[in-house]
């Protein structure tokens, strides 16, 4: 059977700062069959479960789906635009600037936008640096290259101190290009300037390679980093048949989901344990994962696992609930603990163990966006400014059953997306590694 969503349909319905009477400067029709694209009407939606059993009622329940308007509420040559980057670093945060800027002064003819310094704290005075100008020759060739150029921080901004700035600069038109913790902020700020009444849209791009943000199925970045990971679990491999006994082990990002760890290991192939936050396991006893990789051992002489940093955080000493600045759980060091676990039970049983250990965290989130990526940051960025220049407000941009969509932020933060235990992809990597379902603790 079908899950059934609780939202109500009220909650999908995304924010406008008002009528729109502008008509868009975009070379599109108002209709199908001219030989332009045609715009998209706010009443086109995409529905929220496609998928039905036919002895049940179909949901209604819908998105509206993103894409140009034929009326805007900015007049493009009296906007200016800020795009910001906050969070961690990710593939495609170049590729999206520079295709926020390229659609906004080519297409749109905005004519000033301005790139926020190191995230929200470039709001302030105080702390940031002055903003730079994000001019089509600025952005030319910066999607090949990795990071971010306008930089990036993480941590709270007031956001008052946010909005005073957007006023004092003249900005109409605010981009926010990051994960959970800056769409939180985002609608915080779009919270702030919606109480003081101001004409200014606040728009997210979601940016994670941990791909745990609701409402959008793949985020940018996201399969630039399983590329890279599966070169990691290769070389893993390698090491491990190299030697009497060798255990590859591949730590990998990974929060609160697994989602990076689990395509890896269906990409390269070669992994034997997959450990993810969302399937808890123990170490000990004789369905333990030490257990379990003594047999493989035992077995085959060689072995590949592969641990999400979020995995196995109860199994560690002097755990405790911390939070860094974006709110983000601090993890202990799941990677050490696990080669040392994995030393130490093979030491006692005197049975040859040789760890070679991993962690390419930093080198998989740092490197240019590949072409599946690249061509999904010129969307997203594309259809943000869409939105933008449209009015509407408080909302990021989906990405669901591969359509674009408009999610309001009230319900697309706060709680992270997380790979199910009983869906196709966690299933595929049991059937690949062959390793046994872990008992929840």
């Amino acid at each position: 059977m079908v899950e059934r969503a609780t939202w109500q349909p009220s909650q999908l319905e995304v924010s406008t700062l008002g009528a729109r009477h502008i008509d868009s400067p975009l070379a599109r029709a108002a209709q199908s069959g001219t030989g332009l694209a045609s715009f998209v009407p706010d009443d086109m939606r995409v529905l929220y479960e496609p998928r039905f059993c036919r002895e049940e009622e179909i949901s209604t329940l819908s998105f509206e789906r993103a894409g140009a308007r034929e009326k805007i509420f900015f007049e493009p040559t009296q906007t200016k635009a800020a795009i910001v980057t906050c969070g961690g670093l990710c593939p495609g945060i170049n590729n999206v600037i520079r295709s926020l800027a390229l659609e906004l002064t080519h297409n749109y003819g905005v004519q000033e936008i301005a790139g926020i310094r190191f995230g929200f704290q470039g709001f302030d005075a105080k702390q940031g640096l002055p903003p730079i100008e994000l001019t089509p020759e600025r952005v030319e060739s910066i999607h090949h290259q990795g990071g971010t150029i306008l930089g990036t921080s993480r941590g709270h901004q007031e956001p008052s101190v946010v909005v005073d700035s957007l006023v004092d600069q003249g900005i109409n038109l605010l981009f926010c290009i990051g994960g959970d913790g800056t769409q939180r902020g985002a609608h915080n700020i779009a919270k702030e300037i919606a109480q003081r009444k101001l004409p200014i849209a606040v728009v997210g791009i979601p940016k994670t390679i941990d791909n745990d943000i609701k409402f959008c199925y793949r985020t940018f970045g996201f399969y630039t980093a399983v590329s890279e990971a599966e070169k990691i679990i290769d070389c893993a491999h390698t090491e491990a048949k190299g030697v009497l006994g060798g255990v590859g082990l591949v730590k990998f990002m990974g929060r609160e989901a697994g989602f990076i760890a689990a395509a890896a290991t269906l990409a390269s192939g070669e992994a034997n344990f997959t450990l993810i936050p969302e399937v808890p396991f123990e170490l000990h006893g004789p369905q333990g994962f030490l257990e379990s990789l003594r047999r493989r051992l035992e077995a085959r002489e060689h072995a590949v696992v592969v641990v999400a940093e979020g995995a196995g955080q109860h199994l560690l000493p002097n755990h405790t609930e911390q939070f860094d600045a974006s709110g983000n759980r601090r993890l202990g060091d799941i990677g050490p603990f696990l080669k040392q676990q994995i030393l130490e039970h093979f030491g006692e049983l005197r049975v040859p163990a040789n760890v070679k250990y991993f962690d390419p965290s930093y080198h998989i989130r740092s490197v240019a966006a590949n072409t599946a990526d690249s061509l999904l940051c010129e969307q997203l960025a594309r259809k943000a400014v869409h939105a933008g220049m449209a009015g509407k407000t408080d909302l990021l941009i989906g990405l669901w059953h591969n359509h674009l969509i408009h999610v309001p932020l009230e319900i697309s933060t706060g709680v992270k997306k997380q790979l199910s235990p009983e869906g196709e992809l966690w299933t595929s990597v049991l059937a690949l590694t062959g390793q046994e379902k872990w008992k929840d603790r």
